[in-house]
């Protein structure tokens, strides 16, 4: 209903997008240095983009697409890389992705 500080937050989650390398760098020190609880995998994606609206609605539609794209994969841990690709094929951007476990 409202933004959350991740370091705040105890909720499971498949997928964090970023949208700022630097906070794609937080996310991803936060969730190495918790507990880990149940050993699965948490995908960490930053789609880099400026903050302004062209940028910002762009990046967007990438993340969105991105889910739908997820979202239809039989398989998250199989289709995750191909998914990537092909969006970094699509749109000219690189993705930063990392595997966390918690």
């Amino acid at each position: 209903p409202r933004p959350e500080r991740l370091q705040e937050c105890r909720g499971r989650f498949d997928v964090i997008f970023t949208c700022v390398e630097s906070v794609y760098d937080r996310v991803v020190e936060e969730l190495w240095v918790r507990e880990q609880e149940t050993f699965q995998p948490v995908h960490v994606i930053n789609v880099d983009m400026a903050d302004n609206l062209e940028d910002a609605t762009l990046g967007s539609f990438i993340i969105c697409e991105l889910c739908e794209r997820l979202q239809q994969a039989d398989n998250l841990e199989d289709s995750l890389v191909q998914v990537l690709l092909a969006a970094e094929r699509k749109t000219g951007k690189s993705f930063l992705h990392t595997v966390c476990f918690c």
